[in-house]
């Protein structure tokens, strides 16, 4: 069967990292014995983290046979584990404070460079996130410059939180020359759904429910902050992706920032005076089909729906491997419920094509896996109508 009878499918949200003792490896000698106190106090929260599911982080024989089998030949990899000195994982911790600032920063810059070597085994098929704070520029663009001469791809984009007014706002000029240099190596900035962005809760039985039900809101604030920031005026060329963050808050997002746009040229909204140099070139909708792309995991139905209102080549499927939540181990129904009737050519663009133009994918690489591994353009063509009694992710459960 040639590779056209088969598509090619990428995963633009799966998580991986090293355990303590490989960290421990990366870590610069002078923070080791910090180190050592710092693991014998730590106690793993995550259930994916624990037991028998742990090593899926780390094995990549055990990994890519996942993968592999699950239809899956390529992933954007975004940090799981917990580095060191962080109180839990990287995509759910709050900002660090001065205080901590230089000891996480040494934390993920073990991870980083733990990443380079788990890319590098496998760089046609791993496209890696650096990990960079936002406490102090100048070393995260020191931490991209190191990423980009080691084989990582893009930049793993943290969230400034009302919390932490030490951290300046996404639309902040401050980090103009952070954006330069993200546009100079061609680097898209990901910003995922979780805790860097959000503010801290207090310690209550619901807390775990507010922050599901915000955490969304609080990623999706990169969006307006960058475009009415004036980020990409200033910077046309750089990519930004926003992953785990759903699609349906796109729409009525939208609406209403052209609503404002539409207002804002008059100089005013509402009772509020808005100045000219405000006002931007594009329109936020212009902006976002030149700027902006969606990870969409594990997306249900109604997502498949806002990528064609959209357009479906600012939308990149996800797997959220090896997560609870994921589509894996059943990614190939979950690709026949979402997209039952979808043209051939739409659906490679979201599978593959984007996450290649986006993240520097080599396809041509990925065809012999693909024929090997792929799901047949047969099979994702016939609609599911029966869900697996065990599967978890929301693919499954949302319509």
């Amino acid at each position: 069967m040639s590779t056209t009878d088969r598509y090619t499918v990428i995963s633009a949200d799966c998580h991986a990292g090293g355990n303590h003792a490989q960290y421990r490896e990366y870590l610069a000698a002078e923070y080791l014995d910090e180190f050592d106190e710092w693991r014998g106090r730590y106690k793993n929260p995550f259930r994916d983290l624990q037991d028998d599911g742990r090593s899926r982080n780390w094995d990549d024989e055990r990994r890519l046979g996942d993968l592999h089998d699950d239809g899956v030949v390529a992933e954007v990899v975004f940090p799981n584990t917990v580095p060191p000195f962080f109180p839990t994982g990287v995509v759910v911790a709050p900002a660090p404070s001065p205080e901590t600032f230089r000891k996480r920063l040494e934390g993920i810059r073990a991870h980083n460079r733990w990443l380079a070597d788990f890319v590098g085994r496998y760089p046609n098929q791993r496209v890696g996130l650096a990990q960079i704070l936002l406490n102090d520029v100048d070393e995260a663009i020191a931490d991209v410059r190191w990423c980009h001469d080691h084989g990582i791809k893009g930049v793993l984009l943290p969230g400034a939180s009302p919390d932490t007014p030490w951290i300046e706002p996404l639309s902040s000029a401050a980090y103009d020359p952070l954006w330069a240099v993200c546009q100079e190596l061609d680097m898209p900035v990901t910003h995922h759904a979780g805790g860097s962005g959000i503010p801290e809760f207090e310690d209550t039985p619901f807390r775990n429910l507010i922050f599901m039900m915000e955490s969304s809101f609080y990623a999706n604030r990169a969006f307006w902050h960058m475009i009415w920031g004036g980020v990409f005026e200033r910077f046309p060329n750089l990519k930004l992706v926003l992953t785990e963050q759903g699609t349906d808050w796109l729409r009525p997002t939208l609406t209403r920032m052209e609503h404002f746009f539409k207002l804002m040229k008059t100089g005013r909204v509402g009772e509020l005076g808005i100045p000219q140099e405000a006002v931007p070139s594009m329109s936020p909708t212009e902006r976002f089909q030149t700027n902006v792309w969606i990870g969409s995991s594990f997306p249900a139905p109604s997502d498949a729906e806002t990528m064609r209102a959209y357009g479906v080549d600012r939308f990149m499927w996800g797997s959220d491997y090896p997560h609870n939540e994921a589509c894996w181990p059943y990614s190939k129904l979950s690709l026949r419920r979402t997209f039952p009737g979808w043209d051939e050519a739409d659906l490679h663009k979201v599978l593959a094509t984007n996450a290649a133009e986006v993240y520097g994918f080599d396809l041509d690489s990925l065809a012999p896996l693909a024929a090997a591994h792929g799901p047949t353009v047969a099979e994702v063509a016939e609609p599911l109508t029966e869900i697996p009694a065990d599967a978890m992710s929301p693919a499954f459960q949302r319509n």
